[in-house]
C-alpha cells in the first residue's frame, strides 16, 4: 500500500532536549525530522510531535518546536503515544488511516507507539533514517521485531516521493527544487 499525502499524517516520538544527546546519530535523525516536516507542511500532511514527560526530559529540541505550533505537541506519561489518551484522540480526529512514524527511542516509544497503533487499526510507516535509540543494537532489534510486526519501513525519500505521487506538476517542481536536489548534490 503507498503512501498518500490526504490519507496520511506524521507522528513525531521524542525527540527531546534531554535525550537526544544520549541518542546515536541524533543530528541526522533530527534532520530528517526536520525534513519530513517541512515536507509535509508544504503537502498539507498534519504533524503531531509527542514529548514523553516533558518535566523531566525537555520539550521537544528546538529545530522542531520552530516548524510546529504550539497545539501540535502533546505531553504523554505512557511510552506509547497511542496508550496516551489525549494523543490517540488527536491522531484519530485528524481522520487520517496512515500513520508516518519517526522518533526516540526506537525500540521502546516507538516501537510501542508503532504497535499499538497497528492494533487500532492504523497502517503505520516507520521512517528507518528517522529513528534511533542510545545503542544501535536496540535501533535494530526494533525495526526487526516491527517489521516482523507488519509494520512497514520506509526510508524518507520513500515517503516524499510517495506523497508527491506525480512528476511534471508544479509541487513536485517546487519539493523537488528545495529538498531533494540538494541531497544529490551534497
Amino acid at each position: 500500500m503507498l503512501m498518500r499525502a490526504e490519507t496520511s499524517c506524521l507522528l513525531v516520538v521524542d525527540f527531546q532536549e534531554r535525550l537526544m544527546p544520549a541518542i546515536f546519530q541524533a543530528d541526522d535523525v533530527v534532520a530528517t525530522g526536520v525534513w519530513l516536516i517541512r515536507i509535509a507542511q508544504r503537502l498539507n500532511v498534519p504533524v503531531l510531535a509527542s514529548e514523553q514527560y516533558p518535566r523531566g526530559l525537555g520539550r521537544a529540541v528546538a529545530a522542531i518546536r520552530a516548524l510546529l505550533p504550539e497545539d501540535a505537541f502533546v505531553e504523554k506519561v505512557h511510552f506509547s503515544c497511542a496508550a496516551e489518551l489525549e494523543c490517540m484522540r488527536r491522531i484519530d480526529l485528524l481522520g487520517r488511516d496512515q500513520v508516518i512514524l519517526l522518533g526516540a527511542e526506537a525500540h521502546v516509544c516507538v516501537l510501542q507507539t508503532a504497535l499499538d497503533l497497528q492494533l487500532a487499526g492504523k497502517n503505520v510507516y516507520l521512517v528507518a533514517d528517522g529513528v534511533s535509540s542510545r545503542s544501535p543494537r536496540d535501533v535494530t532489534l526494533a525495526l526487526d521485531r516491527m517489521r516482523a510486526e507488519g509494520v512497514r519501513i520506509v526510508s524518507r525519500e520513500m515517503v516524499a516521493f510517495e506523497w508527491l505521487h506525480q512528476a511534471a506538476t508544479e509541487q513536485f517542481r517546487e519539493i523537488s527544487r528545495d529538498f531533494l536536489r540538494c541531497l544529490r548534490n551534497g
